[in-house]
């Protein structure tokens, strides 16, 4: 090459470069001040979602069973399949967790942890698989690796007529045919068929999730009744994943996004300082869910060793015979906690001490972990059946046969439930008091309705007691009110500790 070309292509190649790099710069100042926009617009963030296609027409015979239905979905979703079963919805499977006795990790989920309100699927899978994306998980042989067992029906359904029964097979009276040709995009009412109903009945786990959020009211969920938001909306969902896993069962260790207040709202959000200095301390939901179960009330107490009554009189919300006493309350303040987003979990079968209440999913965090805030709980309590020799957590088997509901004999439905879940049992059987943690996060009110300074600190020499009305400083790791004594950061309260 002669010089005089070898100095065009170096002077090529510097312009290129010098291009590049004010191309590079551009785009990185045009990320930030995107960024910034998102920040000042909430809905810059927002993606509305999009009209379903008319499936009307490509259904036209009936079909002779569900996964007739969901066979033909899959002729033009191939991948739909594949993408569903790798998800909580199908394995109910979501969080690696340590077992302290033998430290091995192991998958934990719906699938395989004890509860605190029907105890276990486990022996008790027809029942509380009606809320299973799929169809027929009656016992432990159910075929996970079946693509025709899911049931797509369940989340797309905009005909407003679809229904699951025992082992989430659709219930006789569903015209499978009707429903496929009104497949459509998500809806509260496809979401809420199974989250606001779990638990058995209306509003019986999540307090902030039931029937009247359908319909909400702005006063209610500004999300869902002002701006008319489906969950999808917020619960944005790639490949049949759905953000947003963290509560009583699951945290998320697949590949899980979660859904945070700032992924559209900025982290200092308010025109306000002395607001904006919460932040750092305090979950955005703690301020801006005043209460829970506004309307619909929800489940706060279950006492399972009150079961078996025949001369008490039967009411939903207070007693029945199969299930025992039950308490439930409407228009609840929260409980609170600093909760870093993880959460410890009793595994079948780890010892623990019956004279304490046993704290199922306790929250992570605390005051000096800088990755906690103080958080809204729901905290459902309960007594249920424990081993008194071996000191472990005893899942029975209610339905079926042999099934407590069938013989109300506790020693043979928790026999049956220990050889099906693999626990020893002695024989002996005593009651143990329990709690579940569920973390608030809908019912967003108004910010007009959000919590006013005097609903959590004093004034003047009472800044050393519990606070004015619903927080208790002293359990959450402060001196006293930190209005009064300051908050974590100014209290050295971060410098000390690392991460607990």
């Amino acid at each position: 090459m002669s010089f005089i070309k070898k100095i065009w292509v170096f002077l090529a190649v510097t312009a290129f470069l010098s291009i590049t790099a004010v191309t590079a710069i551009k785009l990185g100042r045009f990320s930030s001040e995107r960024s910034q926009a998102r920040a000042k617009d909430p809905w810059a963030s927002v993606t509305r979602q999009k009209s379903h296609m008319d499936h009307s027409r490509l259904f036209q015979k009936p079909f002779a069973t569900p996964q007739a239905v969901t066979a033909r979905c899959l002729e033009c979703h191939p991948k739909s399949a594949d993408d569903l079963m790798k998800t909580a919805h199908w394995t109910w499977l979501s969080s690696k967790t340590t077992v302290a006795q033998s430290g091995k990790t192991v998958w934990t989920g719906k699938k395989n942890l004890i509860n605190n309100y029907c105890i276990s699927i486990i022996g008790n899978w027809a029942s509380c698989t009606q809320c299973h994306a799929g169809y027929g998980w009656k016992d432990s042989g159910f075929d996970f690796t079946d693509k025709n067992n899911i049931d797509c029906l369940v989340c797309h359904d905009g005909s407003g007529t679809y229904a699951k029964g025992k082992a989430g097979m659709p219930k006789p009276s569903v015209d499978l045919l009707a429903v496929a040709k009104n497949v459509a995009s998500p809806s509260r009412e496809n979401c809420g068929t199974c989250h606001f109903y779990g638990g058995g009945g209306l509003g019986v786990k999540h307090g902030d999730l039931d029937s009247s959020l359908v319909n909400a009211q702005a006063d209610l969920d500004v999300h869902m009744g002002k701006h008319h938001f489906r969950c999808t909306e917020c619960h944005k969902t790639e490949h049949h994943l759905v953000s947003g896993k963290f509560n009583s069962t699951y945290d998320s260790d697949m590949a899980v996004q979660r859904v945070t207040c700032t992924d559209c709202h900025a982290q200092k959000p308010h025109g306000s300082e002395r607001l904006n200095s919460h932040t750092d301390a305090v979950a955005c939901q703690t301020c801006h869910i005043p209460t829970y179960a506004r309307i619909v009330p929800t489940k706060m107490f279950w006492d399972w060793s009150a079961a078996g009554d025949s001369g008490r009189k039967e009411n939903a919300h207070e007693y029945q015979k199969i299930k025992g006493s039950f308490k439930y309350e409407q228009e609840i303040i929260p409980e609170y906690g600093w909760f870093n987003l993880q959460m410890e979990r009793y595994l079948m079968g780890d010892k623990f001490d019956p004279a304490q209440e046993t704290q199922l999913n306790a929250p992570k965090g605390n005051i000096r972990d800088k990755t906690a805030k103080i958080w809204p709980f729901k905290i459902h309590r309960a007594v249920q059946p424990y081993d008194k020799k071996l000191k472990h957590l005893l899942p029975p088997v209610t339905g079926g046969e042999g099934g407590y509901w069938q013989e109300f004999n506790w020693d043979k439905a928790l026999r049956l439930g220990a050889k099906e879940s693999g626990l020893e049992y002695s024989g002996t059987y005593g009651w143990a008091k329990t709690s579940m943690y569920w973390p608030l996060s809908h019912m967003i009110a108004p910010a007009a309705a959000a919590l006013k300074c005097l609903d959590c600190h004093t004034t003047g020499s009472q800044g050393s007691g519990q606070g004015h009305g619903r927080m208790n400083w002293k359990a959450l790791g402060y001196e006293g009110d930190p209005l009064t004594g300051g908050g974590r950061r100014i209290g050295g309260l971060l410098e000390q500790g690392a991460r607990k």
